[in-house]
């Protein structure tokens, strides 16, 4: 009981050192963001934008969210999975340090309240179970924003097919690129075509060639395809290649990617259904053959 609570101890002020420390001496940034930040126009103008949350978690949360921004959090990975569902940074580490507080402090409370209504739980249960508590609530925000910002990434590669048909379309029809790609963007539904419309709309108004605009708008998603699309449309744009072509076999090309994704994801919730119905078929033997093994020992 003494080594644990001295370990459990140990490790939270070895953490508050540690937060001290890097809130005393923050990172600095890496060159290459600072030379990217001070030449690429791009990047002062943002494509995808963070809406502010308004739940209890986020509000509770701002003192413990600045420190965690002075830790180094988030990472590049999660930052950018944050930009693709449109939170802030802010909110983010605001409810990861509410949902670890909580889950710290919850079988304290706990063990507060069985002391006084009878025998606690002792010391050493209730520190463990707030120690996995903490930290699950601490990366569960990290896990939600990574499945919502994957499902955002594959509907947007989902509609790049369909608009990549509508392109060609048009360009089969004697429209020009930049006509194809606006009439293609309007002709689509739902949140990846309007973000494909407001990158072409942002391409009017701020007098830029449009694939550029398609390209940043691939970068910040982090859809490769779409990066690709940008350069495609590029040659045809500035060298004047026919690239009606190139557009279609791409199109065909991550239809059929999609549909082996949806057949592997099919087989893989298929293998693991097989677990919880072996389970339960595991514990109905049990429970049949219980009662004649107990039958069987007590005769003997």
């Amino acid at each position: 009981m003494t080594s644990t609570l001295a370990v459990a101890l140990g490790a939270g002020l070895g953490g508050g050192l540690w937060q001290l420390t890097v809130w005393a001496l923050p990172p600095r940034p890496a060159l290459r963001r600072v030379l990217a930040a001070a030449t690429d126009t791009a990047a002062r103008a943002p494509l995808l934008t963070s809406a502010e949350n308004a739940g209890w978690t986020a509000r509770w949360g701002r003192p413990l969210a600045s420190l965690l921004h002075h830790a180094g959090l988030p990472g590049r990975a999660v930052a950018d999975d944050l930009t693709v569902v449109g939170r802030t940074v802010a909110d983010h580490l605001a409810v990861k340090g509410t949902l670890a507080l909580l889950g710290l402090l919850a079988p304290v409370g706990l063990e507060l309240l069985l002391t006084l209504t009878g025998p606690g739980l002792g010391l050493v249960a209730p520190t463990l179970l707030g120690l996995v508590a903490a930290a699950v609530g601490f990366l569960a925000p990290d896990l939600a924003v990574r499945q919502a910002a994957a499902a955002r990434r594959g509907e947007v590669r989902h509609a790049l097919a369909a608009f990549l048909d509508l392109v060609v379309i048009s360009l089969a029809g004697g429209a020009g690129v930049d006509s194809a790609l606006h009439s293609a963007a309007r002709a689509g539904k739902g949140w990846a075509f309007e973000r494909f419309q407001l990158a072409l709309d942002t391409a009017h108004l701020t007098r830029t060639t449009p694939w550029t605009r398609l390209r940043q708008l691939g970068v910040e998603l982090g859809v490769a395809d779409l990066s690709e699309l940008a350069a495609s449309v590029s040659l045809a744009g500035t060298e004047g290649a026919r690239v009606r072509t190139s557009l279609a076999t791409k199109a065909a090309a991550l239809r059929t990617r999609e549909h082996n994704e949806i057949e592997t994801n099919a087989q893989a919730t298929t293998e693991r259904m097989a677990l919880p119905v072996a389970a339960f078929l595991t514990g109905f033997l049990i429970f049949l053959t219980y009662p004649a093994l107990t039958y069987t020992l007590q005769s003997l």
